[in-house]
């Protein structure tokens, strides 16, 4: 899948995922200097998220070794967060090999640029941007979770019950109150598809001067196939085109995933890579 572009304009775009990548924890986590590598962590008092290790934008240093791998994941487990690394093949070719023989298993992704008219369609009548203060904004948060734990397109199990259940189990953890904030802020836009006050898809972005990345598209699985997803979507790059972003791109989840977003204007333009422990 690792797609290697030639093209001036897809080099440029992908050099500002990468400032883009960067720069996004650093509202919500503090950046931990490895060298070649950059860990971000929660804050000492224990607020803020458990993001990724990256390579450190231009670094010019020694090439990553699986001991620099491995001194980032000795901290990753001394703070008890995930051993995760995220990466791009096209801008860093020298981590896979680094991280694989430090004995973390890869994944692909594809990595999908908005096109400049795609994505315009009328607006869906159940999707609407959530303010900081919406009853669907705990059910927003946690459908995502739903949706990733039953991958693929096809219509799933988990309904309205589970959400009930899943927002219960997420009720006093501060992720509400933390998103919450971050709409206030202007750090975060989140969207979602409500029918009967039932949150059936929901997805945001985190923008960053003009470039941001759309994020957490997931559809409850008893409602899809229905182009909520697309839906959320493109109310999420009509927002975010008028507030002057012009870069907008996403990662999917599979080849099947991505053939949806390229009906909706997204292409394929490079690869969006994550280690973790098998």
């Amino acid at each position: 899948m690792t797609l290697v572009t030639t093209d001036a304009s897809d080099a440029a775009a992908l050099a500002e995922f990468e400032r883009y990548y960067d720069a996004v924890p650093r509202s919500a986590a503090r950046a931990e200097d490895f060298g070649p590598l950059t860990l971000f962590v929660r804050d000492p008092d224990g607020a803020g998220f458990p993001y990724y290790a990256r390579p450190t934008p231009g670094w010019t240093g020694a090439p990553v070794t699986a001991g620099a791998v491995d001194r980032v994941r000795a901290r990753q487990r001394e703070l008890g967060v995930p051993e995760t690394f995220e990466w791009m093949p096209e801008t860093a070719p020298a981590l896979r090999p680094a991280l694989e023989e430090s004995g973390l298993a890869v994944q692909e992704r594809p990595l999908m640029l908005l096109d400049d008219r795609g994505a315009a369609r009328a607006p869906h009548p159940l999707v609407r941007l959530l303010r900081a203060d919406d009853p669907a904004l705990p059910g927003a948060l946690a459908v995502p979770h739903l949706a990733f734990a039953d991958l693929g397109t096809a219509v799933g199990a988990a309904g309205a019950d589970e959400l009930s259940a899943m927002i219960a189990s997420q009720r006093g953890d501060g992720s509400v109150e933390r998103v919450a904030g971050r709409i206030r802020a202007g750090q975060s836009v989140v969207a979602a598809a409500v029918d009967g006050g039932v949150v059936l898809c929901s997805g945001q972005y985190i923008p960053v001067g003009t470039v941001t990345e759309i994020v957490g598209i997931g559809t409850l699985p008893t409602a899809r196939r229905r182009g909520l997803a697309v839906s959320v979507t493109a109310a999420l790059t009509s927002d975010a085109r008028s507030r002057g972003i012009d870069t907008i791109f996403l990662t999917a989840t599979d080849e099947a995933v991505a053939r949806i977003y390229s009906r909706a204007g997204f292409r394929h333009i490079g690869t969006a890579m994550e280690a973790a422990v098998a």
